[in-house]
């Protein structure tokens, strides 16, 4: 197997924009927005990382700029590593990143999820479009603030309702995000709910 060094040390030789990036696993780089297909070509090619893994992106949270970090994850089928490569978008209030379909066309569906839940649109994409909300959904639901239980909207059936007077409502949060007791370390705390089920009409018991 291909060292983490050895494996950035390649890349940074190619690409003098390259840095290393703090990792607790596998080689991971940074690198620019506008180098970043030209980049993970070179190691789909040159290093032979040629599974794309996952694409997936961070958002820092509103109050930091650049606000959002897109990242790919790569696997070599014949080193049997992984590197992991994170680019900021250039914009905040509208996010954006070439696609990588041009690479593997297993990156339409990882973008569009991307898309779905961050908001960030990926140029060049054959089919941008939402994966798992519908069209016309108001919010990205992976946004830091997309509260956990969710926020009301409208029934994608407008037909349905009307019919009904039924809307989207936020969920319970019943069941997580799991919280230890404070001063008691996790590992030794019985977990209970935290409570931010903002949907319910009266104060838990």
């Amino acid at each position: 197997m291909i060292t983490n060094a050895v494996v950035i040390a390649s890349a940074q030789g190619r690409f003098a924009s390259a840095t290393e990036r703090a990792s607790a696993d596998h080689a991971a780089m940074n690198i620019p927005a506008d180098e970043a297909i030209i980049f993970l070509e070179y190691l789909r090619d040159a290093q032979d990382f040629n599974f794309l893994v996952d694409v997936t992106a961070i958002d820092w949270s509103a109050e930091q700029t650049p606000r959002f970090t897109v990242v790919w994850h790569l696997y070599s089928s014949v080193n049997h590593n992984y590197v992991r490569v994170a680019a900021n978008c250039a914009s905040d209030a509208e996010p954006s990143m070439p696609t990588a379909t041009t690479l593997w066309p297993a990156a339409d569906w990882h973008e569009r999820e991307t898309f779905d839940m961050f908001g960030i649109k990926f140029t060049g994409h054959p089919d941008l479009r939402r994966i798992l909300m519908w069209d016309g959904y108001p919010y990205f639901p992976l946004r830091k603030e997309f509260p956990l239980a969710g926020l009301p909207a409208d029934l994608p059936d407008y037909e349905v309702a009307a019919e009904t007077g039924t809307r989207l409502i936020s969920a319970p949060m019943a069941g997580g995000p799991f919280v230890a007791t404070p001063g008691e370390p996790m590992s030794e705390a019985e977990p209970r709910a935290k409570d931010e089920a903002w949907s319910e009409q009266s104060e838990k018991p």
